[in-house]
């Protein structure tokens, strides 16, 4: 039976950490509902079990930046559903709303790192010649608007949740959403780089190197592709929930929709989460995970090594094959970032 949230308000309370349903009415709260015991609780025993399997598939193929990004994120979620459902046996401690409102915000922040990891690696799968930008320019932009959104949606959660009046709150929420914006339009923008990356090597020259090959041609490669762009998908549409969700303001009508909430965040992640455990990087690259990795402390001379490889093995092939196919860009710097 749904609480009426403004029945047996009582205002004249000033600390409203000493609230109970019995002397305050959930309007004074942070939600106008009290979340759900079953739903939050399903939440918290899915991302807890979802921290095996990573564990266990980032020892074996050593993924160890993707399994640190994943557990993290994961961990996170664990906390922040386990804030909620702190928060249904009471809705006044203010204390577990702050740690759902960080953990549960800046949880996918962690997981959509570990998706921008994955990026370098196909790029040297496929081949560096057909990326207009190389696998450290990938990845240093990416993971530099990654860790600029994680800052501005923990900063403005903590200024939001310890604001003393409506002004300095506010100012947290929009410091809050813009982190969710930044979030949101680099998954977006990295959806676009997939995409771009996708066309020239339909249009270009793949690597010819044995095992890249027979890595392009498993099925669970193609499979970890399109789980990957699956969970890029999923992780983008809740940013942009959580961006119309605290537009409105914890009086607004999304923030105080918990089926919305739990469909359009916790269903979302878990999607993702899913996507990124079924198909694991580690499983779909195999031993290509590790040869395919790259530093971000590479120079110019490691690109145009790379690049002179890639045209060995491609004049190899054309002495076979007798086919005429240009070389890849000759010097760093040129149709690349």
């Amino acid at each position: 039976m749904a609480i009426d949230p403004y029945a047996n308000c009582n205002f004249t309370v000033t600390d409203e950490s000493q609230c109970t349903l019995e002397t305050c009415c959930l309007a004074q709260s942070n939600f106008l509902y009290i979340p759900s015991y079953g739903a939050n609780l399903f939440f918290t025993i899915f991302f807890a079990v979802a921290i095996l399997p990573q564990f266990v598939l980032g020892i074996l193929y050593r993924t160890w930046g993707f399994a640190i990004a994943l557990i993290v994120g994961l961990v996170l979620e664990v906390l922040g559903y386990a804030a909620r459902l702190q928060i249904n046996d009471n809705p006044f401690d203010n204390n577990a709303f702050l740690l759902y409102l960080i953990a549960a915000t800046i949880a996918p922040v962690f997981i959509s790192a570990g998706v921008y990891l994955c990026l370098g690696r196909i790029i040297v799968v496929y081949g560096q010649s057909n990326s207009r930008f190389t696998p450290r320019t990938v990845a240093l932009a990416f993971m530099t608007s990654d860790f600029l959104s994680l800052l501005l949606q923990a900063v403005g959660g903590a200024i939001a949740e310890t604001a003393n009046d409506e002004g300095t709150k506010q100012t947290g929420v929009d410091i809050m959403i813009a982190g969710l914006v930044l979030q949101a339009i680099s998954l977006a923008v990295f959806l676009l780089v997939v995409a771009d990356f996708g066309l020239r090597c339909r249009r270009g020259v793949l690597d010819m190197n044995a095992e890249k090959q027979k890595t392009r041609e498993r099925f669970v490669f193609k499979a970890f592709m399109a789980s990957l762009l699956l969970a890029t998908v999923a992780i983008l549409i809740r940013s942009i929930f959580r961006v119309a969700e605290l537009w409105g303001g914890f009086s607004g009508k999304l923030w105080n929709n918990e089926t919305d909430f739990l469909v359009l965040d916790g269903a979302m992640i878990g999607l993702a989460i899913v996507c990124l455990t079924a198909f694991h990087p580690g499983v779909a690259f195999g031993g290509m995970w590790r040869a395919a990795s790259w530093s971000f402390k590479a120079r110019e001379r490691d690109y145009v090594y790379g690049l002179e490889r890639e045209n060995n093995l491609r004049e190899e092939a054309l002495k076979i094959s007798g086919l005429d196919c240009p070389r890849a860009g000759g010097r760093a710097g040129q149709g690349q970032i």
